[in-house]
C-alpha cells in the first residue's frame, strides 16, 4: 500500500469515525477466516461495522474526533467496531465474545464517554433503538385503545338494558 492509499484510508476512516455513535474496540487474536467471517456477517445484519487495520493508520483516523481517547487501546491485534445505533455495534461484539473465549472487548466510547468492557456490556444489554421506537408506539396507542373502550362501554351496557326491557315486556 503506497502513501496516498494509506491517506484515502485514513480519511474515510476518519469520516467514518465522525459519524459513528458508538465505538468498540476488541481483540481478535486467533481467530480464523471463517469466524471473522461470521463476525462481520453479524455486524452487517445488526446494521454495524467490524474493521481490521493497521493500528498506526486507525490511531491517525482517530485523531480529531470524538474518540481519539480510544487511541491507547490500539496495541496488538485489534479490530475496531462501530454504529450509527449506539447499542448495535456493542451488542453484537458482546454475544460474539460470549460465544468465543479467543474474542476479547478492551473497551471503546460512545461520544467523548470513554467505555471500559463493563460499560461496553452494559450498553449492550439495553434495548435497541428499533425496540424502543416500538415501546413509545405502543405506549401512546394503548391510551387510545382504552379510551375507545370505556366510550364504546356505556352504549354496549344501554343496548343490554334496553334488550332486557324488550324480552320481559
Amino acid at each position: 500500500m503506497d502513501r496516498s492509499q494509506k491517506e484515502a484510508l485514513v480519511a474515510e476512516m476518519n469520516g467514518l469515525f465522525n459519524e459513528a455513535n458508538v465505538v468498540v474496540v476488541a481483540q481478535y487474536s486467533g481467530l480464523s477466516v471463517a469466524e471473522m467471517t461470521a463476525l462481520r456477517s453479524k455486524m452487517r445484519d445488526a446494521g454495524a461495522n467490524f474493521k481490521v487495520t493497521k493500528n498506526r493508520l486507525a490511531r491517525l483516523a482517530l485523531e480529531g474526533t470524538d474518540y481519539g481517547s480510544l487511541s491507547d487501546k490500539l496495541k496488538g491485534p485489534v479490530g475496531i467496531a462501530y454504529s450509527d445505533d449506539p447499542v448495535a455495534a456493542p451488542k453484537v461484539v458482546m454475544e460474539y465474545a460470549k460465544a468465543n473465549d479467543k474474542f476479547v472487548v478492551i473497551g471503546g466510547a460512545m461520544g467523548a464517554t470513554e467505555l471500559d468492557p463493563e460499560g461496553v456490556k452494559s450498553l449492550a444489554s439495553l434495548p435497541s433503538l428499533d425496540e424502543l421506537r416500538g415501546k413509545l408506539v405502543g405506549l401512546v396507542q394503548a391510551p387510545a385503545t382504552k379510551i375507545a373502550g370505556v366510550l364504546q362501554a356505556p352504549a354496549g351496557q344501554l343496548a343490554r338494558v334496553l334488550s332486557a326491557k324488550a324480552e320481559q315486556g
